[in-house]
């Protein structure tokens, strides 16, 4: 499940010199339902934000919450060059839409036409983007923790019925039936 692809981390001697060197706390790089969860959340948050530098908005969080470094820039890494125009494009149509707005019917990818309707853009572009940066994500984030702590009930469930199997084995003996009439003829041959 979800928490088996984040469950394989390398707890080798290179990363804690690496966090002992740089005096980073723990949490930047560990891998707990709460870590990654938040990592993903703050990513996301930064991610649906149109602007330069997204991964300086994750680093610049960090002082404020303690996350998954890594998750967070991975999931910036979801808006980029091929998935930003039809992102942002949606972002607009859902700005327009909470606004009650019909916006722009002709729109052109390209700096000119962007140059010239930056300011019809702007407000439905920033109100979708506010909508999938703060809903989105913490749905998302939720979803995540659900996710989590039902893969660890799983995984708990799955290793206390194999524990009951092994001992349902181990302490129920039944004798084989060949067993049985062995002992009843080396009874019978005693007497």
């Amino acid at each position: 499940m979800i928490r088996k692809a984040f469950k394989k981390k390398s707890s080798g001697s290179k990363l804690d010199k690496f966090i002992e060197k740089y005096n980073l706390p723990r949490e930047y790089l560990s891998i707990n339902r709460k870590s990654v969860s938040r990592g993903v959340l703050v990513g996301l948050f930064w991610g649906f934000i149109p602007m330069p530098m997204q991964m300086l908005g994750v680093m610049a969080t960090t002082p404020f919450l303690r996350f998954n470094v890594p998750v967070a820039i991975s999931m910036v890494w979801l808006s980029n060059p091929f998935t930003m125009p039809p992102m942002y494009y949606m972002e607009y149509l859902t700005g327009n839409l909470i606004l009650g707005k019909e916006g722009i019917e002709d729109i052109e990818l390209t700096m000119e036409w962007f140059s010239e309707n930056w300011d019809a853009i702007i407000i439905p572009l920033y109100t979708g983007t506010a909508f999938y940066s703060i809903v989105v994500s913490s749905l998302v984030y939720f979803l995540i923790n659900r996710l989590w702590i039902a893969s660890v009930r799983k995984e708990k469930s799955e290793k206390e019925q194999k524990r009951k199997k092994l001992k349902n084995k181990l302490f129920s003996f039944k004798p084989s039936h060949t067993h049985s009439i062995q002992e009843d003829e080396s009874k019978s041959d005693e007497k």
